[in-house]
């Protein structure tokens, strides 16, 4: 492991970030009383960058990710992903962008407790039409590539909480998405477990040029990443490069 300086490589004036997010707001109702979640959020991501989205509890991160996984709309402001304008699409056009363009990691793993490691990878593939001996080598290969070879057939209570996120980031990425969402990944985790997981996060972004965003609270996560974005009181106060970027040069 190792730490050096990273910059954000430029990009093309003919590609568009593949997230764009103009003045985005959104306002809850609250017992009478509007609460401003986002107060006009500019963002854009890039095809290929790892970044990190930071803040304390109650600083918009969450409502953040939710409206760029598709899983809330904005007050206003507008989010473009890939190109298409999220904010004119209804609940349908959401999910169906969610299940094509996305990946999701949860802190708490969110696995089929009864239900095999192969099997928990798989079942996003069974709700893509993919079945049979194609969903099956799909999964067996991401479990392989995230180091759970040997696991396939454990169920979650059988596996460590690092295990049991490998099989989350495997079920992420099973899909081949454009960006992997990852909310507060290493959360529920260990210091070493920590490590192992964002070195697959940066095993997927090196080798295989995915799309990373973390939502975290700690600064040595963050680390990890190329960019770190800090969010506060529902806007952006800094976007800077991670200049001692941490590099997990091993395969994780």
């Amino acid at each position: 492991m190792t730490r050096e300086a990273t910059k954000r490589l430029p990009v093309s004036a003919s590609e568009s970030p593949l997230i764009c997010c103009r003045g985005l707001t959104k306002i809850y109702p609250l017992s009478g009383v509007e609460v401003h979640a986002l107060r006009g959020v500019d963002l854009e991501v890039n095809k290929g960058e790892m970044i990190a989205i930071m803040g304390p509890s109650g600083s918009g991160k969450s409502t953040l990710m939710n409206i760029v996984g598709c899983m809330d709309k904005q007050t206003g402001g507008n989010y473009y992903l890939d190109g298409e304008d999220v904010s004119a699409l209804d609940e349908n056009g959401l999910a169906a962008t969610r299940n094509r363009k996305l990946g999701f990691v949860f802190q708490r793993y969110n696995l089929l407790a009864r239900s095999t490691a192969l099997y928990n990878v798989e079942l996003p593939l069974f709700y893509a039409g993919i079945t049979g001996k194609e969903a099956e080598e799909r999964a067996k290969a991401v479990l392989e590539e995230v180091g759970l070879k040997d696991y396939m057939q454990h169920w979650p209570n059988q596996m460590s909480g690092g295990q049991q996120q490998r099989v989350g980031i495997a079920r992420a990425i099973v899909k081949n998405p454009l960006v992997i969402l990852a909310d507060e990944p290493t959360g529920a985790l260990d210091t070493v477990s920590s490590k192992d997981v964002m070195g697959i996060f940066q095993k997927m972004h090196h080798e295989h040029g995915a799309t990373v965003v973390v939502i975290t609270h700690e600064p040595s996560v963050a680390d990890f990443c190329q960019r770190k974005v800090v969010i506060r009181d529902g806007q952006i106060i800094s976007d800077d490069q991670v200049v001692n970027q941490i590099i997990i040069r091993k395969s994780a």
